[in-house]
């Protein structure tokens, strides 16, 4: 007769999973659709980079999904920070912007993959298990981007373009594209208006522009182009 102590013992220990993202609602529909699932759990959640670095110091996480767009510390850099303490944690990130801008970026910062949170629903489960086994997740689109990049050189020009811009600088240009102002970029980081300042001076710098609004015309134009 089998115990019931070595019955559980034998079942599937489910792949842990930490969701980063500001917004409950989104949270929440994500661990719906993980949770229905026999090997994998949503066993932790974070609204900022803050949070999601103290439960990471605090329980084993097998995986975290992490927003581009996070209040304070961005995405794109709490996955550094990520890497710093925990360098074999696998991230997958999600954002409602354009792979085709974003994804570069994020796999630099040590992603393993980059999913648009309009195919979630139906390509999140595929992600989560391919980076589990040690894959990378990019979506059939981005594949066939990647290779028309080696073949443009309009979009050569772009992502050298995007590569001299910090990671800083690459998310205050995406809100101004927003047509967001100093003051609500500056809440939005949690910086300093002053700070957000000096970092549009340092974008004006590398754009050769001389205005502000000529800055906010380009980011306008570059954003419409990314998304």
């Amino acid at each position: 007769m089998t115990s019931v102590s070595s019955t559980i013992s034998q079942l599937p220990q489910k792949a842990r999973i930490m969701i980063v993202e500001d917004h409950v609602i989104v949270r929440q529909g994500i661990a719906q659709l993980v949770n229905r699932e026999p090997d994998l759990d949503i066993c932790c959640e974070a609204g900022d980079a803050e949070a999601a670095i103290a439960i990471l110091r605090s329980q084993p996480i097998d995986l975290a999904i992490v927003d581009i767009s996070l209040p304070g510390t961005s995405g794109i850099e709490l996955v550094k920070l990520i890497h710093q303490d925990k360098a074999d944690l696998p991230v997958l990130m999600m954002s409602m912007h354009d792979e085709a801008l974003y994804s570069d970026r994020a796999f630099r910062a040590g992603a393993k993959g980059y999913l648009m949170k309009q195919e979630a629903s139906e390509k999140l489960l595929i992600a989560i298990r391919k980076i589990l086994n040690g894959g990378v997740y990019v979506s059939d689109r981005m594949q066939t981007v990647m290779v028309q990049r080696f073949l443009s050189a309009g979009m050569d020009q772009q992502v050298s373009f995007i590569d001299n811009l910090t990671d800083r600088e690459f998310e205050i240009l995406r809100m101004i594209g927003q047509g967001m102002s100093v003051s609500e970029i500056a809440a939005k980081l949690g910086r300093s208006v002053k700070t957000i300042e000096a970092h549009r001076a340092n974008l004006r710098e590398k754009l050769g522009l001389k205005r502000a609004a000529e800055l906010a015309r380009f980011a306008t134009q570059w954003a419409e182009r990314g998304n």
